[in-house]
C-alpha cells in the first residue's frame, strides 16, 4: 500500500450505514444537529470565534509589539479572507466545521496582496501520507479534496492547507468529533426530545384501554377504535367531551414526566454534552447555580478552560502556514484580541485603564483608544507618579540628607 488514508474511519461509518440500511435495523445520524444542547454549544464556540478581532502583530526591539497594519495579510485574515466572506462569518464556520466534523480545512490561494482562504467541506476532503514517496516526498501529509458537484480531485500540499482539528485526535493530525465520542447521549436526548414532542402533539393525553361489550371482531375493535380517536383528535366538533356506548369503559395511561425524573435526566444529559465541548452551564442557560458574580468567574473560566487552546491552535497554524520563515523571524505573528469578551463593566474599567495610565503601563491615548475616543495631544507620553523612585535608588535621598548633617556638624 503506497498510501494510507487518515480518515478510513468515515468510510467505515458509511458502510456501516448501508448494511444498517439494508437489514433495515435502523439508520445512523450523522447530523446531530437537531439536538438542542449540541446546536447550542456549536453556535456558541462559533459566534465566539468569530467575534474576536484577529491581528497580525510584530514584536520590535525598539517600539515593542505593534500592529502590522501595512502587511497584506492584516486585512485578509481580520475583514475579508475571500470575496464573499466577511471575516465573521469565515472564523465562524471554520469553527462550526471543526467542532461538528472534527476538522476544518482552509485552502490558502495566491500569494503575497492576491493571497486568499477557501473554507472546503470537511466531508469531502480525506488525509493521506505518502509513506513511499511516489507524491514527491517521502511520509509528506497531502489533502485530497473532492468536488461533488464538478467531480474533480484535487491533491494539495499540507503547507497549502490550514488544519484545524479537534482536541480528541489519536494520531496528531486528524481530529476526532464529539458527535461521534457521545452518540449514545446525544441519541438519548434526541428521543427524549421526540418523546416530548409526541407529548405536546397529543395535548399530554397518553394512550388508553378501550373496554367494551360487543361482538370481539377485529373489524368492529378498529372502527369503533377510530370513532373514539376521532373524538379525542377533535375531529368530531367535539375534545373536551367523549360520548361512549353503555358498558364501555375508557381507561387512560398516563405518564407522568416526573415519576421517571425526566427532565433531570434531559438537564443532567444536557450538562455533560455542554461539558465535552468545554461550554459552561450559564452559557446553556442553566442559572441554578450561578449568580451575576459567579457568571462573570465563568466566562473568565471559559477562556481560561476552553477558548486558550482554540485560540493558540489558530494563533500556531496561521503564524506557520501564511508568514513565511523571514517574517517570522522579524517577529510577525497572528493573534486574537480577548479583550472583548473579558472587558468588565464600565465602573471597573474606567478604573483599571486609569490604574494603568498612571502605572505607566498605557499613554492616555492609548487608554483613550481602548474607550473608541479619539486621542488628542500630548497624550502619547508615559506618565508616573514623581514620587517614584528605581529599586537600586530607594534610600539614597536619606544617604544624602545624613551626609550634608554630618557635613554641616564637622564645620561647625
Amino acid at each position: 500500500m503506497p498510501f494510507w488514508n487518515r480518515n478510513k474511519s468515515v468510510t467505515q461509518v458509511e458502510t456501516v450505514q448501508g448494511l444498517l440500511d439494508f437489514l433495515k435495523i435502523g439508520t445512523v445520524d450523522k447530523s446531530k444537529l437537531s439536538e438542542s444542547t449540541y446546536f447550542a454549544c456549536l453556535k456558541i464556540l462559533g459566534e465566539t470565534i468569530g467575534k474576536l478581532p484577529l491581528k497580525l502583530q510584530q514584536h520590535t526591539d525598539e517600539n515593542g509589539v505593534v500592529k502590522a497594519y501595512r502587511h497584506p495579510l492584516y486585512s485578509m485574515v481580520g475583514m475579508r479572507p475571500n470575496p464573499y466572506m466577511t471575516a465573521t462569518h469565515f472564523w465562524s464556520t471554520v469553527e462550526f466545521n471543526r467542532n461538528h466534523h472534527g476538522n476544518a480545512y482552509v485552502w490558502i490561494v495566491g500569494a503575497g496582496s492576491k493571497e486568499t482562504l477557501w473554507i472546503l467541506p470537511s466531508e469531502c476532503v480525506s488525509v493521506w501520507v505518502d509513506d513511499s514517496g511516489i507524491w514527491g516526498k517521502s511520509n509528506a501529509v497531502w489533502y485530497v479534496y473532492t468536488d461533488r458537484k464538478g467531480g474533480g480531485t484535487y491533491k494539495i500540499p499540507s503547507d497549502s492547507i490550514l488544519h484545524f482539528r479537534t482536541s480528541t485526535s489519536f494520531d496528531g493530525i486528524v481530529g476526532k468529533p464529539v458527535r461521534e465520542i457521545l452518540a449514545d447521549t446525544l441519541d438519548g436526548n434526541m428521543t427524549a426530545q421526540k418523546m416530548l414532542n409526541k407529548a405536546y402533539e397529543s395535548g399530554f393525553t397518553g394512550k388508553a384501554v378501550l373496554q367494551y361489550t360487543g361482538e370481539p371482531s377485529k373489524e368492529n375493535e378498529k372502527r369503533y377504535g377510530q370513532r373514539i380517536q376521532d373524538f379525542l383528535d377533535g375531529v368530531e366538533g367535539m375534545k373536551d367531551v367523549i360520548p361512549v356506548a353503555y358498558g364501555t369503559q375508557l381507561t387512560p395511561f398516563s405518564t407522568k414526566f416526573a415519576d421517571n425524573e425526566f427532565l433531570g435526566l434531559k438537564r443532567y444529559s444536557a450538562l455533560q454534552i455542554a461539558a465535552a465541548f468545554g461550554i459552561k452551564p450559564n452559557q446553556i442557560n442553566d442559572y441554578e447555580k450561578a449568580s451575576y458574580s459567579a457568571a462573570e468567574q465563568q466566562q473568565l473560566a471559559f477562556y481560561v478552560d476552553t477558548l486558550l487552546y482554540i485560540l493558540k491552535q489558530y494563533e500556531e497554524e496561521l503564524t506557520f502556514k501564511l508568514l513565511s520563515a523571514d517574517e517570522i523571524a522579524a517577529g510577525y505573528y497572528f493573534k486574537f484580541n480577548v479583550g472583548v469578551i473579558l472587558r468588565a463593566d464600565q465602573k471597573t474599567q474606567l478604573e483599571a485603564l486609569k490604574s494603568a495610565v498612571n502605572g505607566g503601563i498605557y499613554t492616555a491615548n492609548e487608554a483613550r483608544a481602548l474607550l473608541d475616543k479619539e486621542a488628542r495631544p500630548g497624550g502619547d507620553e508615559l506618565i508616573v507618579n514623581g514620587t517614584m523612585v528605581r529599586l537600586t535608588q530607594v534610600g539614597a535621598a536619606y544617604d544624602r540628607n545624613s551626609g550634608g548633617k554630618e557635613e554641616r556638624d564637622g564645620k561647625n
